[in-house]
């Protein structure tokens, strides 16, 4: 029995970590390049030899011909392992447009040193250029508290960044800052940008202040990726729209220059995203207190028409609206859907406010055929939403007509 195993290459003896079994590739190498012929099948390497022989396998093959190669018509040179790194040209052409400082050690805005700094990206500096007329070479850091929050540098930056008048580029550079003008021109031409839309149009399109815009935005904007087609912001406008005008998805798709598919998912995606981190803050029995609701959200008219002078008692008011739907293709439901009273198909939402019209919770759908009543027994029996733990016994629940 064999109480030790030494390295076939170097001959140092191993410990059971270390050994390496000699695989026909290693096999390989060590007879045609370090002429090893006298292997076994018990022989071992050790894991320091090993890594040599990773390296060896990666290193790029260097191709040296002959004179007697060149005579043979038959030979073919091997393949040159290709490297990962791109080639680039010599910032050889100086342009006059003013350009940032190129240093890994400093901020490019404010020149603080490091060590923690974030490299700004291609888009980032895209933008810088647009924006601010300024060229930030490849590479460059900058500080976190200069980026806004869709990776952009903030526009005072420019302000106060340290500039020449003349800058050193290269053509491959060039050749990319064309190549990116020319694929923002193709998405921006003749199509509505909700990035920088103004107030007129987003007020129009969308129902909402570009304020109120932006602010929606902030709630999903880390639920939404963005694609090649449309930003997260494009997405939400997409979704607005098809709230305000019931347009068609190939409508929109030939307006806003997306394609069907496009569209489809983009409304999925916000809907999605929407309910994820927006409606549950302000909307749902969660989203309130029985004390807001009573000190905010109560008007002193009905506080008195309703005889509620107890600073404990609230005042809720509930009232099934409708929802119209289309026919369905499902006969039992078409039947549970129809309204007689309205001679459509539709479904009842309960919509739950306060005396001052703030929207507390919306309950349901329900089928057309539940009345108001029946539909708050439900609730109340199935303690829909938790709603027996928001109210107390002393609270009083109206109907809108009341």
């Amino acid at each position: 029995m064999v109480k030790h195993y030494n390295c076939i290459v170097c001959s140092k003896r191993t410990k059971p970590k270390e050994r390496r079994s000699i695989n026909p590739a290693v096999k390989r190498l060590l007879q045609n390049k370090w002429f090893i012929t006298n292997i076994s099948q018990n022989d071992i390497i050790c894991n320091g030899c090993m890594h040599k022989y990773n390296a060896e396998k990666s290193r790029p093959l260097k191709v040296t011909r002959t004179a007697q190669d060149d005579c043979d018509q038959d030979f073919i040179p091997p393949k040159v392992a290709r490297t990962s790194k791109q080639l680039s040209s010599p910032p050889s052409v100086c342009l006059n447009i003013p350009g940032a400082s190129n240093s890994h050690a400093r901020c490019v805005v404010c020149k603080k040193p490091g060590p923690k700094f974030l490299v700004v990206s291609s888009d980032a500096r895209f933008q810088a250029f647009i924006d601010g007329n300024v060229l930030i070479p490849a590479g460059a850091r900058c500080c976190s508290s200069h980026f806004q929050e869709n990776g952009f540098l903030k526009t005072e930056c420019f302000d106060i960044m340290s500039k020449s008048e003349n800058s050193s580029s290269n053509r491959t550079s060039i050749v990319k800052l064309l190549t990116h003008m020319r694929e923002t021109c193709q998405k921006t031409q003749n199509k509505i940008d909700f990035d920088n839309i103004g107030e007129t149009d987003c007020k129009n399109l969308t129902g909402l202040s570009h304020q109120q815009f932006e602010d929606l935005c902030l709630h999903v904007l880390l639920h939404i990726k963005s694609t090649p087609s449309r930003t997260p912001k494009t997405s939400v406008g997409l979704f607005l729209i098809k709230m305000k005008c019931a347009l068609s998805n190939k409508l929109m798709s030939t307006l806003f220059k997306v394609s069907i598919s496009s569209v489809r998912r983009a409304i999925n995606t916000v809907r999605q995203a929407l309910m994820r981190s927006f409606v549950p803050l302000y909307l749902g029995f969660e989203s309130i207190t029985r004390e807001q609701i009573i000190k905010d959200h109560t008007r002193p008219l009905a506080k008195t028409l309703l005889d509620a002078d107890d600073d404990d008692n609230m005042i809720l008011v509930l009232d099934g609206t409708y929802i119209y739907i289309q026919k369905s293709n499902n006969f039992s439901f078409q039947r549970k859907s129809f309204s007689l009273y309205k001679s459509r198909p539709l479904v009842k939402p309960m919509v739950v406010v306060s005396t001052t019209g703030h929207f507390v919770a919306i309950l349901g759908p329900y089928l057309s055929r539940n009345n108001d009543a029946s539909i708050l027994n439900h609730m109340m029996k199935c303690n829909v939403d938790d709603i027996k733990s928001f109210v107390n016994d002393k609270d009083i629940c109206c109907g809108q007509r009341l």
